[in-house]
């Protein structure tokens, strides 16, 4: 989701942030409508409806140089910036804080993370002690001595560790050991050869070479590290599974002994002892990708310690750049920028420390903003909203013709019992193990690491703790947890910006929320991967084998379909990695419209601003993706993202949908039309 203009830079300067992003996105004093205002008339709809329904908007806000992308997801992000921000300073301002409290916490990570002379004075000091007991690896047993220590603060260095709830038994917490470790985002940056690709591996030695010459090597030391590393991590990609054979809960689930995965993989580690060490004692481990802890093992083995030393420093290094001295900081903002997302300018420090702050402190935050922000009508507005697509969804069950009357009365039971979250959590994590002062930005990052490491490892052999929030309230996003087989829907979702919610009318709401994030969480119950958890949240099949079949058969079609897009020259949509969240999107779009056509402004049909209900469903099915990115953003997306890129999300599923081409008066022959024998009929 994502776009600026000149208007919004001003407003940021007059310090008037939430009245000015209605300005921006509205634009005038006569506040023009929340969808019409940014439709570009002079396109076809059935010719391209992402840039119909969004491109007037998108032309008269070029993406600022300080963003990757621009579009309703910045806009709305900059507004709760604006927010926290106040929250922030008003905690640094408030000097008797009780040690401990809320109030201090937030205050001193805001001064401490805000005083960038104190980083340039500390250089890498607050790295000194992991940095000198990696210098002090001399074997392949110290240096896993270094990897497990480094975990904790956020390090994943050859491996990555969980401890979430077991996919066959939803009602227990597990360890997860997955395949990590990589510096570029996917395994294919390794080797896809498309030539923005082959630049950015070039740029990435580049990059660990001017980082090792700020850790200290000479220039001839850093070259060769550099390489070294290059090369370490591409042999680590190389035994890595690719994105899209990661969605396949099934095979990426492996339950044995760790005695087990010690003796059949990896002899060097010893995960008993090891993961005793984290005090967790797990009788079982659910290993994702056993043959790639075996290429692990064999790395180990042929590895030379000084560059497994090499490499566990510069990732340390980069985990932690950001909150180091400016050096430091701008490295890592050239590569992982201005390389791979096309930002031409860091964001304002103020911005990146609320970034830092909303990862370290989240929930502190987000009780502080909801008491503000989000009002109890909302609340209950969108409470009613799931209840009213849930029932949509019930009724497309019962309606579909290629799912046996078996396998729908399974899917009812699924789907009854999704459990909602809306807003906030009832009950606010307690952050009182948590340590926050003044000592350095770096240290009150590693001590938020640690904690909420700890955090996580204390569920292990606990009750799971069904009530608990994978997200924070002023995050624009939402999500579906299989295992909990819930949905959970952020306060900060329902933003539209420059519009109240009381505003905005139901066939707008029904596609910006219904739609693209109710219906989309929904469906992510029943899509490729969602669809193989049942009721109570278990990895088990209860599908008949038929009904299975039927469902992989139009699946295809939709990544045939996707597939078939190539968003720059060379780089295709990835069908098979992006299944789940087309499937989503498609779903989402169905069932949200079953839902507003029982709504009174469907029944009464009467046009705003010239769209009849149902065009303005879609256009706010469309605002809900409003957004455009840098080339460079949109290649590490197409290589790295299980997401298609937002405009793709609005032109694929909607080329599926036959009330789309009713209201919009789509023709054959136009690139939004698809022959019926084509087009996508799952939900």
């Amino acid at each position: 989701m994502n776009a600026t203009s000149h208007l919004l830079r001003r407003c940021l300067l007059a310090a008037s942030l939430a009245a000015c992003m209605g300005t921006a996105f509205a634009a005038s004093a006569t506040k023009p409508d929340v969808v019409a205002g940014n439709v570009d008339t002079s396109i076809d709809p059935g010719v391209d409806f992402f840039d119909f329904a969004n491109g007037a908007w998108l032309k008269s806000h070029p993406i600022p140089a300080q963003e990757s992308a621009w579009g309703i997801g910045q806009v709305v992000q900059d507004e709760l910036y604006g927010k926290l921000r106040t929250i922030s300073e008003a905690a640094a301002a408030k000097k008797d804080a009780a040690h401990g409290s809320d109030e201090q916490k937030v205050g001193d990570f805001w001064t401490t993370a805000m005083d960038q002379s104190l980083a340039d004075r500390l250089g890498l000091t607050p790295l000194k002690d992991e940095l000198a007991r990696i210098d002090a690896v001399h074997d392949v047993n110290s240096a896993l001595d270094e990897a497990f220590a480094l975990q904790p603060l956020g390090v994943d260095v050859f491996f990555d560790f969980a401890v979430a709830q077991d996919e066959k038994q939803s009602d227990a917490m597990a360890v997860h050991l997955v395949q990590g470790g990589l510096g570029l985002p996917e395994r294919d940056y390794y080797f896809n050869t498309e030539q923005g690709v082959a630049k950015a591996r070039t740029a990435y030695v580049e990059h660990l070479h001017r980082m090792f010459r700020l850790l200290g090597s000479d220039d001839a030391a850093a070259q060769a590290s550099a390489k070294q590393v290059m090369a370490f991590e591409t042999a680590l990609a190389k035994v890595s599974r690719p994105l899209a054979d990661l969605r396949d809960p099934e095979k990426n689930y492996n339950k044995m002994a760790p005695a087990e995965l010690t003796a059949k993989y990896t002899p060097a580690i010893a995960w008993n002892t090891r993961l005793t060490g984290w005090k967790v004692n797990a009788p079982t481990v659910i290993v994702g990708q056993p043959e790639f802890f075996g290429g692990l093992q064999a790395l180990l083995a042929k590895t030379p310690v000084p560059v497994l030393r090499d490499y566990m420093r510069v990732h340390l290094a980069d985990a932690y750049a950001g909150t180091l001295s400016q050096n430091f900081d701008n490295e890592q903002f050239d590569f992982y920028g201005r390389t791979l997302s096309g930002q031409a300018e860091q964001k304002p420090r103020w911005k990146r420390v609320l970034r830092a702050e909303n990862q370290a402190l989240g929930m502190i935050l987000g009780r502080i903003y909801v008491k503000d922000y989000f009002s109890e009508a909302s609340k209950q507005r969108y409470n009613a909203m799931v209840e009213a697509v849930r029932t949509a969804y019930s009724e497309r069950i019962d309606k579909l013709d290629w799912m046996s009357d078996t396998t729908k009365t399974k899917a009812h039971e699924k789907l009854a019992a999704i459990t909602k979250k809306v807003g906030y959590p009832d009950k606010w994590k307690d952050y009182s193990a948590l340590t926050i002062g003044r000592e350095s930005f770096a240290q009150n990052m590693m001590n938020a690491q640690r904690w909420t490491f700890n955090d996580m490892v204390s569920k292990f052999g606990k009750p799971v703790d069904r009530n608990e929030w994978e997200m924070t309230p002023q995050t624009y996003n939402a999500y579906y947890n299989p295992s909990n087989n819930e949905i959970v829907l952020p306060a900060a979702q329902f933003i539209i910006p420059g519009f109240s919610d009381a505003e905005i009318d139901d066939a707008v709401v029904y596609g910006y929320v219904a739609a693209s994030t109710i219906g989309h969480e929904i469906t992510h119950g029943f899509d490729d991967e969602g669809r193989q958890f049942d009721a109570k949240g278990n990895l088990k099949d209860w599908w008949t084998k038929q009904d299975a079949e039927r469902f992989q058969q139009r699946a295809n079609v939709m990544v045939k379909q996707f597939n078939g897009y190539e968003p720059l020259p060379g780089l295709h949509i990835n069908g098979e990695a992006s299944l789940g969240e087309n499937i989503a999107d498609f779903g989402g779009i169905m069932i949200g419209l079953d839902a507003f056509k029982k709504t009174e402004q469907y029944r009464k049909g009467e046009k705003i601003a010239g769209y009849t209900p149902m065009q303005r469903f879609f256009l706010g099915y469309a605002l809900s993706w409003l957004s455009q990115e840098r080339e460079a953003r949109l290649r590490t997306a197409l290589l790295a993202d299980v997401h298609a890129p937002a405009k793709w999300r609005v032109i694929g599923p909607l080329s599926n949908v036959p009330e789309f081409y009713e209201a919009f008066g789509v023709k054959e022959g136009q690139p939004m039309w698809r022959p019926e024998s084509q087009r996508v009929k799952i939900w």
